[in-house]
């Protein structure tokens, strides 16, 4: 099925893991550090990272910091922690899941396939009509078959999460959903920390394609209700419908 790494100093835990995800048809790999890790993502087709936060020569933040820089692929943080500070460090150094030690084997097969489903429909959606695969507000153009996203005609990189957050909320210009109603049409997954990983996600997005993050021009806040883009003219010039 898919190639999956588990990254952790504890080899317990690696054993553990490598028997819930190879009962699933999953190829695993192992690393015992950061290290180690951003080594054989670069020497192995991996399609989904399971990395502790606690570890020695590179903690798991400081290797995801390092791995974003060049791979987009899923990553789910494992650690030990439960305040949703640490949950946040994650998500806001690239993370996209995380899991919390003692972990349910259910869980976790859950999780790695939401992920990867997730990730996999971004090589899966050319299939569409040439009229659907540009989507277009405002000064944004997301090219569904290429994975391409241009602010201006000048072209940024997405994570496969902020791709597809995008997406949803450019096929959906004007409407106001919730956290939990996003996450459930974005994640394809029961809503279990809905609101502080859609906000991260919203966040990090922001930063991507508002001029000013702070004051958006694109995705807003709608107070006690949710989030939504605001439907944008074409850049004066052009035609886009």
């Amino acid at each position: 099925m898919y190639n999956i790494l588990i990254c952790d100093d504890e080899a317990d835990i690696r054993s553990a893991l490598r028997i819930y995800l190879e009962a699933d048809g999953h190829t695993v790999f192992e690393a015992g550090d950061g290290r180690e890790m951003l080594e054989m993502i670069r020497s192995e087709e991996i399609h989904l990272l399971l990395m502790d936060i606690m570890m020695p020569v590179m903690d798991g933040i400081s290797a995801l910091t390092r791995l974003r820089e060049f791979s987009n692929i899923p990553v789910i943080l494992l650690t030990a922690k439960t305040q949703d500070a640490d949950k946040i460090l994650g998500l806001n150094a690239g993370a996209d899941d995380y899991i919390t030690k003692p972990f349910n084997p259910v869980e976790v097969s859950a999780r790695v396939k939401s992920q990867l489903r997730r990730y996999m429909r971004l090589g899966g959606l050319s299939a569409q009509s040439p009229a659907e695969t540009v989507l277009c507000n405002g000064g944004i153009e997301l090219d569904v078959s290429s994975k391409a996203v241009t602010i201006d005609g000048e072209p940024i990189s997405l994570t496969p999460t902020e791709f597809l957050l995008l997406k949803f909320f450019m096929e959906n210009t004007d409407k106001v959903f919730s956290p939990k109603d996003i996450y459930r049409r974005v994640w394809k997954d029961d809503p279990l920390g809905a609101e502080n990983t859609v906000t991260v996600h919203i966040r990090h997005l922001r930063e991507k394609v508002e001029i000013n993050p702070a004051s958006p021009d694109y995705i807003k806040v709608v107070w006690g209700h949710g989030y939504k883009m605001d439907k944008k003219p074409a850049p004066r010039g052009e035609n886009k419908e």
